[in-house]
């Protein structure tokens, strides 16, 4: 046989026995690949129902699509903008596993009705003023006799009715006007009453639109401390249905921590993640921006409610005292899964 084709025989047994050596590796290394990126694709996907803008629900969950934080603990969130009472009602009906725009004294009262939900973590703790344009008006005894305009039917105001009687003033004295959330602002610019009582994100876009508005001191720090023992006041978070959070414990893990990267985004880039919550409006995005910074009025503080388990049972003390609750929640609606404080 010619050395030519001797040659060329060697070389094909060579390359044969090569790629039968090689076929094993690569087809591992293919299928490794192939499964790695599978599982980076799949994501876990959840609807979470939240109030619609302006509100304190509305705050992270455009931070956390924007900046993928959901995608980066395996998630994949769709958020539901909903009105206050269609929140409530598909949530308490189970349309809804997970609610974002939870109050902590409306998951209590919901169990009294036979609702079983979880507080699962704090979003924020809670903040509320009452503002006025009146110079006889100076402290809340000065409200006495006179209108008080206020959405009555939210837990913002029942923690201020709480307030303002640990503080020795009693609500009857005062004419409660109600109106719906939005109205508040407009009840001030009018000047329609001799005090408004509101929150966030309200209370900071009030006071950039009118220099004349001033804040009475409710002492909301001092008077919670004594009574509490502690600075956290749990009042708005992320509740689930109780029998869906004790199923999917990796997820609620993952939620958690969606919320918590998301949340000290925002304390690290406040004007970044204004322009993101406010959709990129100018003057509210500044007025966002503003708020992110005071966190004393925002009262972002993410935590397990487990963590703050104690917290939690005073503000349902603060629910029954007011008569808010019919009786007192039980610990079931405290969430004690979680990492450790």
């Amino acid at each position: 046989m010619p050395r030519t084709v001797c040659l060329m025989i060697a070389a094909q047994g060579r390359e044969k026995a090569m790629r039968s050596i090689l076929a094993p590796i690569l087809a591992a290394s293919t299928i490794l690949f192939c499964s790695g990126a599978g599982a980076q694709e799949k994501l876990t996907e959840l609807s979470i129902v939240v109030f619609g803008p302006p509100s304190l629900g509305a705050f992270l969950p455009p931070i956390i699509k924007a900046q993928k934080f959901d995608a980066a603990h395996g998630l994949d969130i769709t958020f539901a903008e909903r009105t206050p009472d269609a929140y409530a009602a598909q949530f308490n009906s189970g349309e809804f596993k997970i609610g974002g725009s939870a109050a902590l004294l409306t998951v209590g009262l919901a169990e009294t009705r036979g609702v079983k939900a979880t507080y699962l973590f704090n979003l924020f703790d809670f903040w509320g003023a009452v503002v006025t344009t009146r110079d006889d008006v100076q402290s809340l005894g000065d409200l006495a006799g006179k209108d008080l305009a206020a959405a009555t039917g939210t837990t913002n105001y029942q923690m201020f009715r709480w307030l303002a009687k640990a503080q020795g003033f009693d609500l009857s004295q005062v004419k409660a006007v109600n109106t719906a959330t939005p109205g508040l602002v407009g009840y001030v610019m009018a000047d329609r009453a001799a005090g408004v009582q509101l929150w966030e994100p309200g209370f900071t876009s009030l006071m950039a639109q009118n220099d004349k508005v001033r804040s009475l001191d409710l002492n909301i720090a001092a008077t919670w401390e004594k009574f509490a023992g502690s600075p956290n006041i749990p009042y708005l978070g992320v509740a689930a249905d109780s029998a869906w959070a004790e199923s999917n414990k990796e997820t609620v893990s993952a939620l958690y921590n969606a919320y918590h990267d998301a949340a000290e985004w925002v304390k690290a880039n406040p004007d970044k993640a204004a322009a993101l919550i406010s959709g990129g409006k100018t003057d509210v995005s500044e007025n966002y921006a503003e708020l992110i910074r005071a966190n004393d009025r925002l009262g972002l503080n993410v935590q397990w409610a487990k963590d703050v388990k104690d917290e939690i049972k005073k503000v349902y003390e603060v629910g029954l005292e007011i008569e808010y609750f019919p009786s007192m929640p039980t610990d079931a609606t405290i969430y004690e899964g979680g990492g450790a404080r």
